[in-house]
């Protein structure tokens, strides 16, 4: 049994310090097969490697390669899967294609060309993320954000356009294969504090990318510190960071260079009044079973910072309830806080890694049900589709007919949120859009006003109106 595969009683006691020689060394499709792990694998397995990595994103490195994966179970081994291409993320007509093309010799324009109009049949930007999650400020667009619900804005850092490592499903893959016009990131952090200014409904930034921890501090600083000037002049209550740093590269909070100062940066955003949440991507139990990560959360959470945790339900990954349950109280033992569970999001390759709702649904109930109340603080299983974040709770069955029960989680209009609503029982849809409603209606509640905000120009935030009936209720508790 390899550590990254025991569970945390498991754990052999390893000073943090095993780790300190290790130098980060990114592998890629230049340098993978170099790999001893690599080189006792199948050829036609390289091959495979080889052709899907010249279209969907593709880094790996050393920590990931020697401490995560459990090469006893090679190819089938999670970790693996969650790192490597597979052949099965294209269709099969794409895939020969790729093949063919590598095969026949053509140059790296050639690939490029190819890649890309395979890509764009992947849905880059799914939920409308270009077209209507885009805001303005004093009539530009703001090309390096997103808001799409009231309370909270996405910023994208320019330097945080990267990240140690690569997931095989991240829905933000158009971010890192250089297609033209998809890829999200700013770098006047003025804007952003600007943004903020001007729109007090507006309690929580998060910092995304990529990922933002990739940067240096001093980067990371720029963007932070007119966020917690004492006269700023907004009304953000919470910094929220989201990272696979804790996962894919731990070092970054104890060996790398500016570890401290990134630390001393978090005690900074805590020590101002404002909440600091790292929203930690872990998608497998063997991310928090090293030395190195455990330490990593204990230094986050010694400076004030809270640490949520998110995943999609993954295919070939992380379907199993009795793996998730026991993540999430592992997660809850070191001291972080399980947040959610997300469907596969339908861009990339989530034909790999798609699974029927009311199946996701069954395996986050099982593993629900088995963890304490201190991990319950999960929820899921949650669809970030364009409407909002929509949650499967269930199946029920009334005056005959069998019905999916969903909920907002959050919704482009925040009257939509905690409303129940009900879809026709299928047992193969695998997102919102394949659903349709239950009792013979035409439409789901929600699409009347969603039209309407989707016909707007720019944010919808921020509205005379709207602004008044926040700041109002925020002025009356």
């Amino acid at each position: 049994m390899t550590t990254a595969n025991m569970t945390t009683a498991e754990l052999p006691v390893l000073s943090v310090e095993d780790f300190s020689s290790d130098r980060y060394q990114a592998i890629n499709l230049h340098n993978f097969e170099k790999l001893p792990q690599i080189q006792a694998l199948p050829d036609e397995i390289i091959h495979d490697i080889h052709v899907v990595g010249r279209v969907l994103p593709f880094k790996s490195n050393r920590y990931v390669v020697d401490h995560l994966i459990n090469w006893d179970d090679g190819v089938t081994d999670g970790m693996f899967r969650l790192t490597f291409p597979q052949r099965e993320m294209l269709a099969p007509a794409d895939f020969d294609r790729m093949a063919s093309a590598i095969d026949s010799g053509k140059d790296a324009r050639e690939l490029k060309v190819i890649a890309d109009e395979i890509r764009m049949t992947l849905n880059p930007h799914p939920a409308g993320q270009m077209e209507h999650n885009m805001p303005q400020l004093d009539g530009a667009a703001l090309e390096g954000m997103q808001h799409k619900y009231r309370e909270t804005a996405l910023f994208f850092p320019s330097q945080g356009q990267t990240c140690h490592a690569y997931c095989t499903f991240c829905f933000r893959w158009p971010q890192f294969v250089g297609l033209e016009g998809k890829k999200f990131a700013m770098r006047e952090g003025e804007r952003l504090a600007g943004y903020v200014s001007q729109h007090h409904e507006v309690s929580d930034v998060l910092f995304t990318g990529g990922d933002p921890l990739i940067m240096k501090t001093a980067a990371l600083r720029d963007y932070i510190e007119p966020l917690i000037a004492p006269d700023a002049g907004h009304q953000l209550r919470t910094v929220r960071i989201g990272s696979k740093a804790i996962a894919y590269w731990p070092h970054r909070f104890i060996y790398d260079d500016d570890a401290e100062d990134l630390l001393a940066l978090f005690r900074e955003v805590v020590d101002s009044g404002m909440q600091l949440a790292l929203m930690a991507h872990f998608n497998h139990p063997a991310e928090l079973r090293t030395e190195v990560a455990l330490e990593a959360v204990r230094r986050i959470r010694a400076t004030g910072a809270q640490i949520r945790t998110q995943t999609p339900l993954l295919k070939h990954i992380n379907n199993d309830s009795q793996l998730l349950s026991e993540m999430w109280a592992e997660q809850a033992q070191a001291g972080c806080v399980p947040y959610y569970l997300f469907v596969a999001r339908d861009t990339g390759a989530k034909r790999y890694f798609e699974l029927p709702l009311v199946e996701c649904q069954e395996i986050f109930r099982k593993a629900y049900s088995h963890v304490s109340g201190v991990a319950r603080t999960v929820r899921g299983p949650s669809m970030s589709a364009g409407p909002g974040k929509v949650q499967v709770l269930g199946v029920v069955e009334h005056a005959g007919e069998k019905m999916i029960v969903l909920r907002f989680l959050q919704g482009r209009d925040p009257d939509w949120v905690g409303r129940p609503f009900f879809a026709a029982y299928d047992d193969q849809a695998s997102w919102l859009d394949e659903l349709r409603p239950a009792g013979g209606e035409t439409e789901f509640f929600y699409e009347p006003r969603l039209r309407e905000l989707l016909a707007e120009e720019g944010s919808p935030w921020g509205r005379a109106e709207e602004l008044h009936l926040f700041e109002g209720a925020a002025a009356g508790g």
